[in-house]
């Protein structure tokens, strides 16, 4: 008894539902159409209804046994209240629910409608697919593509080949997209780009969010503006705000001044044409003859590229050809040329040092000024308790100190230096044999100290209060620094991985990357032949209901059946032009 209720339950379950129908007119041509009804519109249109869906023309060839229909003339399909479709021509196979539409075919959703010229329809799998173009616009922009799917219950677009995205801010290219109707959402896969009047986004993996116009990039991706390229791990982009981001390895180059910034994160304001940048910051000032880098716990620049500042924060370090520098902090005037080294006192009293050749110079503050035009030195000022330091060849220290220090640049190398208030030296004497010859120390309103191959070659004393020399042997050893004397030789940076010296390498944040889509199941599945996904009687040769590259399924000849009576040879003729174009 068990047996034969499961069995019933079992043959009933899988009874396969007649499609309903209703017609004003229905006639019948066995010669034409064997074992067909042929059904018109007189008042009403043609009505066909099946498990949920309900189709109307104006005309229809009708294979009841088969459970399949071919439809002409201003078609309508409705799938409940989510789904509806306009067509010129369709076929329906109740047994297999699966349909297919041509001819200014129109799909529409609540966010979404589908333009194209041929469209499958798969009901189980709840899934459309085209493969000869379609434009899809939903509230925001306008999507096409040579090949697209549709997937329902996701209400989701997949997207393939010569994938355009046009918005009234920018343009899509790419290569596959997956496009969320509900919620605007598109991942780009594959080499793509974002172009707009004020910025070009390439990526080749990236999500954007065509509603709130921002997205998040990765795999090569970079941000192209005006006059400056942001390239990173992992960026961020909003455009309403005219904001980016940037996360691990990032490269920000102007392009106009020749410059670049890294670091390991970055945020961009474009209105602003600010940078703020940090994590192992360095801002590189590429010159022909002279390169200057800057690096410091976070750089910022602001500004236009003409009048474009730099300012960096916390532990600088500065290296140029034959210079190098620290302090606090740096404020740097591309405009004037000007350049500050600056104590904040933030982290002690560690005054601002610049090294050029065997000389240091310390002082409260030291400004460097260039010619705006050629970018070579010309000047530096040292404000505050300069001191300037010369290691001699011998063990001991030539000084100078006083209240304000000005050196003088030639092709980027000092020739003289001016020290003003209260100044005091101490150097180690030579005769004109380059014999030493004792230690002398001075004290003067100002002196003037001029430079050959970066080494000291005279002193001037202004209004010298007292000098004397005295031989090395009767100078005490603890009275050969002057006060305030500090040698930091030893931090001198020398080259560009010295910038970073006793730093630790920071920890950067792990990318959380955007994965590539499952591979979907194949559209057309691979029946029995006695089991079509549409009918013998189907106007589609059954090679185009095959998994391949894109076609087109433009049917020539598309007259209502009505208005329609060939010959047996013409029929004939329109199925071979039917089957080629498949």
């Amino acid at each position: 008894m068990l047996f034969i209720i499961l069995f019933s339950f079992s043959g009933y379950a899988q009874k396969t539902q007649e499609i309903n129908y209703d017609s004003d007119r229905t006639l019948k041509n066995e010669e034409r159409y064997p074992g067909a009804l042929i059904l018109s519109k007189v008042e009403n249109q043609v009505y066909f209804d099946h498990d949920g869906i309900e189709v109307w023309c104006d005309n229809a060839v009708f294979y009841k046994e088969a459970n399949f229909f071919k439809a002409y003339g201003n078609i309508r399909m409705q799938q409940g209240d989510s789904v509806s479709m306009t067509s010129n021509y369709a076929e329906y196979n109740g047994n297999t629910e699966f349909a297919f539409a041509s001819g200014n075919v129109s799909m529409r959703r609540p966010q979404t409608t589908l333009e194209t010229d041929s469209l499958f329809f798969d009901r189980i799998k709840q899934q459309a697919y085209y493969r000869s173009g379609g434009t899809v616009r939903d509230t925001a922009s306008v999507l096409t593509s040579r090949i697209g799917r549709y997937f329902m219950e996701e209400d989701k677009y997949s997207f393939i080949s010569d994938v355009v995205v046009t918005n009234p801010e920018y343009t899509i290219n790419s290569e596959q997209l997956d496009f969320y109707s509900e919620s605007g959402h598109a991942y780009l896969y594959g080499p793509s780009t974002i172009v707009s009047e004020t910025s070009t986004v390439y990526c080749e993996r990236g999500f954007y969010d065509t509603r709130e116009d921002r997205g998040h990039f990765v795999k090569n991706s970079r941000i192209d503006y005006e006059n400056r390229i942001l390239k990173g791990d992992s960026l961020y982009f909003n455009r309403e705000n005219s904001f980016a981001s940037a996360t691990n390895n990032i490269k920000v180059i102007d392009t106009i001044n020749k410059s670049r910034v890294t670091g390991h994160y970055a945020e961009v304001y474009r209105d602003k044409d600010s940078v703020f940048i940090t994590k192992k910051a360095l801002a590189a000032s590429l010159q022909e003859r002279d390169s200057l880098f800057i690096h410091s716990d976070t750089i910022m620049i602001t500004g236009k590229p003409e009048k474009r500042i730099i300012r960096g924060f916390y532990n600088v370090r500065i290296l140029k050809e034959d210079m190098s520098g620290k302090s606090d902090s740096i404020y740097s005037n591309q405009e004037t040329g000007l350049t500050k080294l600056i104590n904040l006192k933030r982290f002690g009293d560690k005054k601002p040092v610049l090294w050029s050749g065997s000389n240091q110079m310390t002082g409260d503050s030291i400004h460097l000024q260039s010619n705006p035009k050629t970018e070579q030195l010309d000047s530096l000022r040292v404000f505050e308790d300069a001191f300037l330091i010369q290691k001699d060849s011998i063990d001991g220290y030539n000084q100078v100190k006083g209240k304000v220090l000005i050196g003088l640049f030639e092709d980027n190398e000092i020739y003289e230096v001016n020290i003003d208030k209260n100044t005091e030296t101490l150097n180690y004497m030579r005769n004109d044999k380059d014999e030493f010859i004792g230690i002398n120390k001075a004290e003067a309103s100002s002196i003037k100290i001029l430079f050959e191959a970066k080494e000291i070659k005279d002193i001037y004393y202004y209004n010298q209060v007292n000098g004397k020399l005295t031989p090395e042997a009767d100078f005490p050893p603890n009275s050969r620094k002057l006060n305030g004397f500090n040698w930091r030789g030893e931090e001198r940076i020398l080259d560009k991985q010295m910038l970073f010296e006793g730093e630790e390498e920071p920890e950067l944040i792990k990318i959380k990357g955007i994965p590539l889509p499952d591979e979907p199941d194949k559209f057309f599945d691979e029946r029995e032949k006695n089991d079509p996904l549409l009918d013998k009687n189907s106007r589609l040769n059954p090679k185009v209901l095959k998994n391949r590259e894109g076609d087109s399924l433009k049917f020539k000849n598309e007259v209502p059946v009505d208005k329609l009576k060939p010959t047996e040879e013409k029929e004939k003729e329109n199925s071979t032009q039917q089957n080629k174009e498949g």
